[in-house]
């Protein structure tokens, strides 16, 4: 039936001004995916980089105080999403007082500033503040970090709900998605050994990961944040994972598999690997929370998603046609 009213509600809608998402760490791969998810559902997304700024991205170093607050006074963002972290253990473990700088001290000035100009702030954390002898984990298990990465993550998490107990932190385990470079994810990386077929490579067999995609995570992101501007209770912390179990053994075969090469030259490797930064062996996250509230996404199934993200970087570009047509 023609109702009137309902026509001019839409109208109504379409008027208003579109609410606007700073990201950090936009030029990351989860900060790419965050502002593309942002930017095709109708928000004005404003990104932040540092060492890697480019156009229509702001410079801007995290760990300075005073450009935080310009920035937050200046743009007035509704929504941020803090991606912008050193999320490589190794160098963590290395360079232990830069990455406290960002992954805690400038977390924890966004923190404050989202507070004072009544942002609602999306802290995104890690499965790594898990020690993963006991999973899966609910977000109110006791996080008993491993490394220095997990233990400045964990700490973010505090400085965030301590300065802006209306924020949301969501850890997710690693990530994976549309790379620049096959380096940039710990996923994307294993097409480097999967492609060396003449030698054989030894890969870690023993640590469980549930590789996920960029935007799975940027979708909750969003969900999040539309729902948490109309309902207050969404605050605290919230898990999103993939639900496929994988060793990175298992993750270079499937990648070999779905591209038709072969895999015989890859060696499952059974005892821990030396690292400078230690790993839990699994640290599976139960996201019943996300779920619960209808604010999850099903997430892609990885064998295609890994084939979206890595068919630029095979020889022949066209390789995606002939599989698919």
């Amino acid at each position: 039936m023609f109702s009137p009213g309902r026509v001019q509600l839409v109208q109504e809608e379409v008027v208003v001004p579109g609410l606007k998402v700073l990201v950090t760490g936009a030029t990351g791969l989860l900060g790419r995916a965050v502002c593309r998810e942002f930017q095709n559902n109708g928000w004005l997304v404003t990104g932040t980089g540092y060492r890697r700024a480019r156009p229509r991205l702001l410079r801007c170093d995290l760990t300075d105080e005073d450009a935080v607050r310009g920035l937050l006074q200046e743009y007035k963002p509704d929504v941020i999403i803090h991606c912008a972290a050193e999320r490589r253990p190794d160098v963590v473990e290395r360079h232990t007082d830069a990455a406290v700088n960002l992954n805690v001290h400038a977390t924890s000035t966004l923190a404050k500033e989202a507070a004072v100009g009544g942002a609602f702030l999306l802290y995104i954390s890690t499965d790594y503040v898990f020690d993963g002898r006991n999973p899966p984990y609910g977000e109110d298990d006791s996080p008993n970090p491993l490394n220095v990465y997990g233990r400045s993550k964990l700490e973010g998490e505090r400085e965030t709900l301590r300065h802006c107990p209306g924020a949301v932190v969501l850890r997710v385990p690693v990530l994976f998605g549309e790379v620049e470079s096959v380096t940039e994810s710990a996923v994307t990386s294993l097409w480097l050994k999967v492609q060396e077929a003449t030698e054989s490579s030894t890969l870690d067999h023993c640590q469980q990961r549930f590789p996920t995609d960029a935007r799975d995570v940027a979708a909750v992101c969003r969900k999040l944040s539309e729902r948490a501007r109309q309902d207050p209770s969404i605050r605290g912390v919230f898990h999103f994972s993939a639900k496929e179990q994988m060793t990175k053994y298992e993750m270079a075969v499937a990648i070999a598999q779905a591209f038709k090469l072969p895999s015989d030259h890859l060696i499952p490797l059974t005892e821990q690997p030396a690292a400078s930064a230690p790993r839990p062996i699994n640290s599976r996250l139960n996201c019943s929370r996300l779920e619960l509230l209808n604010l999850s996404v099903e997430p892609r199934p990885f064998t295609s998603a890994i084939t979206d993200c890595l068919w630029p970087f095979t020889p022949d570009k066209r390789w995606r046609q002939t599989v698919f047509h």
